[in-house]
């Protein structure tokens, strides 16, 4: 049976969470492999809204596994409250349907208190965090001074632990101006929720190896997108972590991946700062906005909101090994009487198929537009493409033209069933 990775083409926030959560039917294992409770995904069950971060989007179906892999960085309070919080709207989370990577790294409340003093500090300079600690948990476990989710386990080897990262930590809280960590209290803090988080851990690889042996299907499933990676995104207007398809086997502990699907908004979006080519400042930016409900998850913040960036996708998909997109959000482009795609960019004289790696150049792009007609008619919770205009049929077949890859899926609505499958990626 074929693998399927799930991934985010622009900037994140392009739907992820019910396509997960609809592919989800035919998968039995849902694996979280990069990120942190920086991401969000909504899902919409029957009228019931569910709003996840950490946990992965099978969580709400029952009889499937849950993952969260070694690739994310934990808050272990801020896991357990949103178990607590699914809980109240009737979904059971057990160690029996999620597990937990032994090996994945703690973010911890100096994480989340030195990430909101660097933004603080920067001013105009501001990468625009979720101000969670994400940022600096990974750079903890780049410099091999994390804690992990197996050191709880083990009050001495936690004592070292913590003494070794309290090294590095405490002369940045000094130099901040800030009172240095009591690494007792902490240790304190860690050992009180080690009871709760513990039963959830596992060796997940091992896990991971046996469902391919007996060839259950696999789901894996990204935050963030293709755009805010940190080797290949809009540096350093990115996240911390690699976003793309290829982080999904390092950060579960699998080497066999499959289709890779990548998430793609019929408009484009972005939250916090950074470049971005196509971005609509007036009325149609703010009509986007209003009709997509573009506001983000985590943070509530709002989404800047632009045209269609067909190279963008494109990069994305050269880059993530992308084999074919679900183009979400379509119906959120009903009643406009035109639209424009980006198909290229010019900056200083030059004409540009890609965006470049510096910073300077991407900040600067004027992008290159072809303008398409609009569709009067409703798209919203179509089914088959029977039920679709005709000119919102072409702006698709544009779309696939430009990016080079097939829509595999199209979301219609918020609503779990509410879309058109024209391939099936777990038949591959």
């Amino acid at each position: 049976m074929a693998n399927v990775v799930v991934v985010g083409s622009q900037w994140g926030d392009e739907g992820k969470g019910k396509i997960v959560d609809w592919l989800s039917e035919r998968a039995e294992v849902v694996v979280r492999f990069q990120g942190g409770h920086n991401a969000g995904h909504t899902l919409v069950i029957n009228g019931e809204t569910y709003r996840l971060s950490l946990l992965p989007s099978g969580i709400v179906r029952k009889g499937k596994l849950s993952i969260i892999g070694n690739g994310v960085v934990i808050d272990p309070w801020a896991l357990l409250e949103e178990i607590d919080g699914i809980a109240k709207q009737g979904v059971e989370v057990t160690p029996k349907n999620l597990r937990i990577a032994e090996n994945a790294p703690l973010i911890l409340p100096l994480h989340r208190r030195l990430d909101l003093a660097r933004e603080e500090a920067s001013g105009t300079s501001k990468i625009g965090t979720t101000k969670r600690g994400i940022g600096p948990a990974y750079e903890d476990k780049i410099a091999r001074r994390a804690i992990r989710v197996c050191d709880l386990a083990d009050p001495e080897t936690l004592a070292a632990r913590v003494e070794a990262l309290l090294v590095h930590h405490n002369a940045l809280q000094r130099g901040l101006g800030f009172e240095e960590i009591d690494g007792d209290a902490l240790c304190k803090e860690l050992l009180d929720i080690a009871p709760r988080l513990l039963p959830f851990s596992g060796t997940v690889w091992k896990e991971l190896h046996a469902a391919r042996r007996t060839g259950k299907r696999i789901l894996f499933e990204g935050a963030q997108g293709a755009m805010l990676d940190i080797d290949h995104g809009t540096y350093p207007y990115v996240t911390s972590s690699n976003t793309v398809a290829a982080q999904a086997a390092a950060g579960s502990g699998t080497g066999a991946t499959g289709y890779v699907l990548g998430i793609t908004k019929a408009y484009t979006t972005r939250v916090g700062s950074g470049p971005f080519p196509t971005e609509l400042e007036d009325e149609t930016g703010d009509l986007l906005g209003e009709r997509g409900k573009e506001f983000g998850t985590v943070t509530g913040r709002r989404r800047r909101c632009g045209w269609f960036d067909a190279v963008l996708v494109r990069q994305a998909i050269q880059v993530g090994g992308i084999d074919g997109i679900a183009l979400t959000k379509l119906d959120v482009l009903d009643g406009l009487p035109e639209l424009k795609v980006c198909t290229g960019y010019r900056h200083g004289g030059e004409s540009y198929d890609h965006l470049p790696a510096l910073s300077a150049i991407q900040g600067a792009v004027e992008p290159i537009y072809e303008t398409l007609q609009g569709w009067q008619e409703s798209t919203h919770g179509a089914r088959s493409w029977a039920e679709l205009p005709a000119t919102a049929v072409k702006y698709i077949r544009r779309i696939e033209e430009l990016i080079g890859a097939p829509v595999a899926l199209l979301s219609t609505s918020p609503e779990r069933e509410d879309a058109i499958l024209v391939h099936d990626p777990f038949a591959d």
